[in-house]
């Protein structure tokens, strides 16, 4: 296992900064978030470069390539707030990819890899399917527990207004059809999208933590730079930690995706609950240390703010995933504990609290 990006790895990186660096001004984002609509020029620039379909075979027309370089794109689009459905439609087509039937593959995968929107949808206990993504997109896979279905699009249900005005989000009633045809584990495609998000996150982070080291260093006090303030400082250095945890523990899960796929789920589990959190608290101290300008609608900070609040309860939240890593853990130390008797790992459950 490498402990950093590949040559390659890095070209896609650097590649996909400097194409968002140009495309997504701010300009261009309070637009989209004016119009709440998807920057559909941008999109069609990705699907050109082939972004959607990274992470997807050959056969079905992507490139072919693995999970750890579709981090490596939405760590970036959510760094820049990509007003395009990148991050719905390459999850909707991990999980096809993963848990769908030859037919359900064959059907979509191209579409999507080609261009076409996806969605994901998330069903509540009431039965109400809460939808990230446009309403007019090809197809929705929706989640319900370890479950996952296939909905055609587009849907003719409302949308929903919510703080994030640069992602569509609607509501569903449709019910689809299952996933898998095969004996795929719906549980592992939803797992690939869990990471997905957590990179989306990452990227957040990175991005706040990047506007409040500028600014701290501009923005001066007593004749000095507020950045030299102990309080100040201690509070970025908090901030840089949580990123580089939610990036390491995001690419470890991306991983064990491609190469130990025995560890994926609980890899997803600790990815997206490190990735929330830090995303929840480098956002909120990115406008804390802004002062009362952070506060502002000019800042631009509220965007990665509430960009944070909504995906960080994507696909589950802290304490879902909290939960379910706890669970993980205890299951397989019942399972080599010496002489049958189960047990609880205390310490290291305590720790994810």
């Amino acid at each position: 296992m490498e402990f950093e990006l590949s040559a390659s790895q890095s070209d896609i990186q650097r590649t996909a900064r400097e194409f968002l660096a140009v495309r997504v001004t701010p300009e261009r984002l309070r637009r989209a978030a004016d119009e709440r609509a998807r920057d559909d020029d941008l999109w069609r620039e990705m699907c050109e470069l082939g972004w959607p379909g990274i992470a997807i075979d050959a056969e079905h027309g992507g490139a072919g390539l693995g999970s750890v370089e579709l981090c490596v794109l939405l760590e970036e689009a959510g760094a820049a707030l990509a007003p395009a459905p990148l991050l719905e439609t390459a999850c909707a087509a991990a999980v096809i990819a993963r848990a769908g039937s030859p037919e359900q593959r064959q059907r979509w995968l191209p579409e999507l890899v080609g261009g076409a929107a996806g969605a994901l949808g998330i069903t509540d206990r009431d039965g109400s399917t809460f939808v990230a993504g446009d309403a007019t997109a090809a197809v929705l896979v929706r989640f319900d527990g370890h479950d996952a279905y296939l909905v055609e699009g587009p849907f003719a249900d409302a949308a929903e207004a919510t703080i994030d005005r640069l992602r569509g989000y609607c509501a569903l009633t449709a019910a689809g059809e299952p996933l898998p045809g095969d004996s795929a584990l719906p549980e592992a495609g939803i797992a690939v999208a869990a990471i997905a998000v957590a990179a989306e996150l990452t990227g957040v982070c990175q991005r706040a933590l990047d506007k409040t080291v500028a600014y701290v260093k501009e923005r001066r006090q007593f004749g000095v730079p507020i950045g030299s303030f102990q309080a100040v400082a201690h509070r970025c250095a908090e901030m840089l930690l949580a990123t580089e945890s939610a990036r390491s523990a995001t690419y470890y899960a991306a991983w064990t995706a491609d190469a130990r796929p025995e560890k994926l789920i609980e890899g997803a589990a600790l990815a997206k609950l490190t990735a929330s959190r830090a995303a929840l608290e480098v956002t909120s101290s990115a406008i804390q240390a802004h002062g009362g300008i952070g506060f502002t609608w000019e800042a631009d900070l509220h965007w990665w703010y509430k960009r944070a609040q909504m995906s960080a309860q994507l696909l589950g939240g802290v304490r879902h995933h909290r939960d379910r890593l706890a669970a993980l853990i205890a299951e397989e130390h019942a399972q080599v504990a010496d002489g049958g008797a189960t047990h609880a790992p205390t310490a290291q459950i305590e720790h994810l609290r």
